[in-house]
């Protein structure tokens, strides 16, 4: 899957995000874009645990693609 992340502005940022997806599937492979706030998510996690687990650590994503 693939979102937008707008309030991810630093490497802090994008490591929370990952924590925060790993926490749900720590084999998700999580390929993010700082520059342009992009996350690619490869997760045996459904997309809306990814999402929910973005929520829930402050960082509400915008789905872009499946």
């Amino acid at each position: 899957m693939k979102l937008k992340v707008e309030d991810m502005t630093c490497g802090g940022c994008a490591r929370a995000v990952t924590a925060a997806i790993r926490e749900i599937d720590e084999n998700a492979v999580v390929n993010i874009d700082v520059a342009t706030r992009l996350v690619e998510v490869q997760s045996s996690a459904s997309n809306d645990a990814v999402t929910q687990a973005l929520n829930e650590a402050g960082f509400p994503p915008e789905v872009l693609a499946g």
